[in-house]
């Protein structure tokens, strides 16, 4: 039987959010950085400054379902398909109770309009598979994930994200905490990059009042080098942080003018 003999082959659409035909605009535009060219000389990028509106009803259904998913035990959580595109685009965050999800196996958030993800995603333990593929506003994770022992498989936009090998764009400029007392359950993201952070990343104990001790590290997650953001108790937890990713900044970082290995 030649080629053109044989039957063709029916691939399953993975990601069939992707051609929701009901109105609306999913996802806002992002120019934090170009996507599709390199970084010209002195760029520099900032975080979202995105607050998420707990009262907004895409918000309120995202908590239903994530009770709802707990409650079943299901192992493939994929919650935008359920929402309208104007319910999606006011989704900017996930809730912390993700952490909930500890029977989950398999994580899509295609097409999503989020900015950030909560340090709890490091609480689903049997995570295998994270797809926020097409998510373009989601520029750094939360190094929380690297908690998730079993996650093997990812699809994520990279050329999306900091730091990435194809364009090298620059990471935001973090700063060291100052004598401020905080309230971490309600930090400024254009200032720290996160709304909250409860628990250090490296040991999970106490975040100080006066902000945690951050860094860049870009590491292998799952399929993909992801650039992760550190919100450690102590500097000396950052001194125990592992080297980064071989192509990228090998060691922690504050990023801002931090020099990167050419693009490839």
């Amino acid at each position: 039987m030649t080629d053109d003999q044989l039957p063709a082959r029916l691939f399953p659409n993975r990601f069939p959010e992707a051609v929701d035909p009901r109105p609306g605009v999913p996802q806002d535009d992002c120019d934090c950085f170009s996507q599709v060219h390199g970084r010209p000389p002195g760029a520099t990028t900032a975080f979202h400054a995105e607050i998420q509106d707990t009262r907004a009803p895409g918000w309120l259904k995202l908590l239903e379902m994530i009770d709802a998913a707990v409650t079943d035990g299901r192992e493939e959580f994929r919650p935008l398909p359920e929402l309208s595109p104007e319910e999606r685009r006011q989704i900017v965050t996930l809730p912390a109770s993700i952490g909930r999800l500890t029977a989950v196996r398999s994580l899509v958030l295609y097409g999503s309009n989020l900015v950030r993800i909560p340090p709890e995603i490091g609480g689903m333990t049997n995570l295998e598979e994270f797809s926020p593929y097409t998510s373009r506003r989601l520029h750094w994770f939360p190094y929380d994930i690297t908690r998730c022992a079993r996650l093997a498989d990812s699809t994520v936009s990279t050329r999306s994200v900091y730091g990435n090998y194809k364009y090298r764009p620059p990471f935001p400029r973090l700063l060291p905490p100052g004598d401020t007392v905080l309230d971490v359950e309600n930090l400024d993201p254009a200032r720290w990059g996160t709304t909250a952070a409860r628990t250090c990343s490296v040991c999970d104990g106490p975040i100080p009042v006066t902000g945690p001790h951050q860094a860049w590290l870009s590491r292998m997650v799952a399929t993909d080098v992801l650039p992760l953001l550190v919100n450690a108790c102590s500097p000396a937890c950052l001194d125990a942080l592992p080297a980064g990713a071989k192509g990228h900044v090998p060691t922690p970082h504050r990023g801002g003018a931090i020099e990167q290995p050419p693009p490839r």
